[in-house]
C-alpha cells in the first residue's frame, strides 16, 4: 500500500500561534494547491490554537496533519488524517530521540496507530528554535547527514526522513546526499522556501518541499509561486 507522502510534492506547514497574511482565510490556504497541510511548530503551542486550525480546515479537499510539538498539544479529531510525530536523530538531548516518545505512547486514552506516522528529523540551522529546544548537532558533513538518513530508514524502519534548517535556505549537496542514501524512505526538506526559484531549486533534491514561515509573512500567492516550482522541478526529473 502507497503511504500518502509518496505522492506529495509541497507541503505546507501551519504554525498555530502565528496569524495567517493581512485578511486572508484557510479557504485561501487551502486553495493554493498544496499536497498536504501540516499543522506544528516549537513553541508557545497549545491544544486551543491546534484546534483552531484544524476546524477551520476540516471542510477543505486537503489532507490535515498534526505535528504536535509535545503529547500534551495532541488533537482527537476526525479531520486530521493522521499524525508526524518527529524524532531528532542528530539531537543532543535524548528527550527529543526516545524520552518524548516515552510519554507519547502513555497519552490518554491511547494513540491512534493507525494514523500516527514517525518523522525522522535532522535538524541542521544551529539558530532554529528547533536546535536549540533539541540540542541538536548542526555541525554535520553532507557525508554524516547521509549516514543518519541511511540509519533511520535502514535501522529504524523510518518512512520519512525530514532535513530540517527551519528558517534559512540549506546546502542542496547536503540535502541531495541525504536522497542518494535512501532506497524507499521519502525525504521531506524544509527551510528557507521563499519563491519560485528556492522552490525549484530544492525540489530537485528532495521528494517533497515543507512551505511554513511564507505563507505568515507573505500569503497565499507567495506559496502558490513555490506550488509551481516544485512541481516543475519534479517534471524535470521525470523527464530527464
Amino acid at each position: 500500500m502507497t503511504a500518502p507522502w509518496e505522492e506529495w510534492d509541497h507541503i505546507l506547514k501551519v504554525d498555530p500561534d502565528k496569524d495567517l497574511y493581512g485578511d486572508e482565510t484557510f479557504a485561501d490556504v487551502c486553495a493554493t494547491g498544496t499536497d498536504a497541510i501540516e499543522i506544528g511548530g516549537t513553541l508557545d503551542i497549545t491544544t486551543e490554537k491546534m484546534q483552531r486550525v484544524i476546524d477551520a480546515c476540516r471542510e477543505h479537499d486537503v489532507p490535515l496533519y498534526q505535528e504536535p510539538s509535545n503529547p500534551a498539544v495532541v488533537v482527537d479529531d476526525d479531520a486530521l488524517d493522521g499524525y508526524l510525530i518527529p524524532t531528532v536523530f542528530n539531537a543532543g538531548d535524548q528527550f527529543w530521540i526516545t524520552g518524548a516518545h516515552k510519554e507519547w505512547v502513555r497519552i490518554a486514552d491511547g494513540l491512534d496507530w493507525e494514523r500516527t506516522h514517525p518523522e525522522a528529523y535532522i535538524v541542521l540551522n544551529p539558530d532554529a528554535s528547533a536546535a536549540e529546544l533539541t540540542d541538536a548537532d548542526c555541525d554535520l558533513t553532507p557525508a554524516d547527514v547521509a549516514a543518519y538518513a541511511r540509519v533511520a530508514e535502514k535501522m529504524f524502519g523510518q518512512d520519512i526522513v525530514y532535513v530540517e534548517y527551519s528558517g534559512t535556505f540549506g546546502d542542496t549537496e547536503t540535502v541531495g546526499a541525504a536522497h542518494d542514501a535512501l532506497d524507499d524512505a521519502t525525504l521531506f526538506y524544509g527551510g528557507g522556501i521563499h519563491d519560485y526559484d528556492s522552490a525549484r531549486e530544492m525540489g530537485a533534491h528532495a521528494d517533497a518541499v515543507v512551505v511554513g514561515d511564507l505563507l505568515h509573512d507573505e500569503g497565499c500567492a507567495a506559496v502558490r509561486e513555490t506550488v509551481e516550482g516544485v512541481e516543475d522541478a519534479h517534471a524535470d526529473l521525470a523527464d530527464a
